[in-house]
């Protein structure tokens, strides 16, 4: 059974129970957010040594980290490093989004390798093969890609973007809205195209039950894509990005119903003032799933520091309910990011994750603060460290210029916190 099925049944699963230890929440509170699909638990039935993780409404905030090969670049050993590197630096999940090499032998090295949940779009290696076997992507079949996303399953992935939204009627949406950047996500443009050349249906909706039996056999939870999100800000909140929305928002009930998890990706690109209303609308449109977002860019004139402009619109975005955060790295538009990309990359989506959380709530992030700002007003700087959420760059930064005080090299003799305790120690003395 899957997690999904066992909350509804009232059962409380080892995993369940692992999460909320993790989160410090009763574990009653997981299995009735699981119950409810406002809560999921990618935990594939093969994926062997997972430390299991909770994303959803009450939880604390999770990260994402994006691995995987180009055509161009990389192999198993550079992937496992970028691994090892994501892991070190806090993220909750990865995903193989490789494109080269041998695809299937990386997918199954990082699977073997991580204790974080581990999550795939399977249509890259469908297209990829079709392209090989057949001389065009738009050749793949349908027993092409529901093998393909089978055999991802069988390999222990915990969970898998499919762009099940990318229909027919939101394609006429699209043309009619006649967008700056068209379709950014390749899974959707693989798909698009795929479509328009077959004059077919997607699929991934035409067959959408099938999708669900594979999902249900193996409990891997379905990350509904965005194949429709803006690429741009001139096309953020369009008819065709909420065209797919409702559609995404029907196939979340569908899940639920067959036992599934699921949750639903969000832009992409948007303005600052249209991160809120996205949010909401994900929410009432689909069944308060979880919301997993990549960044949001606030602007598209950032580039190279991507990660600055995604951890701005990603703190946004939690504050207001969004569940997960797709770390975007300084790399994003520009090349394939090394594994200092994917450190930066993750922390600064842990950054804004951890504001949203303040801002939400959620068990313990205010008072993680707290106890900072405690250690900062006693310069107690080893405790400063061990709370510091990157302790290795805390330490590499202050040691840099060092003072003879207890003060940092900032203010020296002149820090406002030693002049304030002097002072606010001083007895206060009462007029005649």
């Amino acid at each position: 059974m899957t997690q999904l099925e066992l909350a509804k049944e009232g059962a409380v699963s080892p995993q369940m129970g692992q999460v909320a230890q993790h989160e410090g929440l009763a574990v009653e509170v997981i299995r009735q957010g699981v119950a409810l699909g406002r809560i999921v638990i990618p935990a594939n039935i093969n994926h062997r040594g997972l430390v299991p993780c909770g994303i959803g409404q009450g939880l604390k905030t999770k990260v994402n980290a994006n691995i995987g090969t180009s055509p161009d670049f990389g192999d198993i050993d550079t992937e496992l490093g970028k691994l090892k590197v994501a892991v070190g630096a806090g993220a909750d999940t990865v995903m193989d989004l490789s494109t080269g090499g041998d695809i299937a032998a990386i997918r199954r090295a990082i699977i073997a390798e991580s204790t974080l949940p581990v999550g795939t779009v399977p249509i890259y290696q469908a297209s990829i093969e079709a392209l090989a076997n057949h001389g065009a992507i738009v050749k793949m079949t349908d027993d092409d890609l529901f093998g393909t996303i089978e055999e991802h399953a069988r390999d222990g992935v915990d969970f898998i973007t499919v762009h099940c939204g990318v229909t027919r009627q939101a394609i006429d949406r699209l043309r009619i809205q006649k967008r700056v950047a068209d379709v950014v996500s390749r899974g959707g443009a693989f798909l698009m195209g795929w479509m328009l050349h077959n004059e077919s249906e997607n699929p991934l909706y035409e067959q959408y039950d099938r999708l669900l039996e594979i999902a249900r056999q193996y409990d891997v939870t379905l990350s509904l894509g965005d194949g429709m999100r803006p690429g741009s800000l001139a096309d953020a909140t369009d008819r065709a990005q909420i065209e797919e929305l409702i559609t995404l928002g029907e196939l979340v009930q569908r899940a639920y119903q067959a036992g599934v998890q699921v949750i639903v990706e969000g832009p992409g690109h948007l303005p600052i003032n249209q991160i809120e209303a996205n949010v909401q609308l994900q929410k009432s449109l689909c069944n308060e799933a979880p919301f997993y977002v990549l960044g949001p860019l606030v602007t598209d004139v950032a580039a190279g520091y991507d990660h600055i402009t995604g951890a701005i619109g990603g703190a946004i975005a939690a504050a207001a309910g969004t569940d997960f955060l797709c770390y975007v790295t300084p790399a994003e538009h520009l090349s394939l990011p090394d594994s200092e990309d994917v450190r930066q990359g993750v922390i600064a989506s842990r950054i804004a994750a951890h504001a949203g959380d303040i801002a939400k709530g959620i068990k313990g992030a205010g008072e993680w603060d707290r106890k900072m700002s405690l250690a900062r007003k006693n310069f107690n700087w080893a405790e400063q460290a061990r709370l510091s959420l990157d302790p290795e760059r805390f330490s590499r930064v202050h040691e840099k210029h060092t003072t003879g005080g207890q003060a940092c090299s900032m203010c020296g003799e002149f820090c406002a916190m030693e002049i304030a305790e002097k002072y606010l120690s001083i007895p206060v003395t009462k007029c005649p």
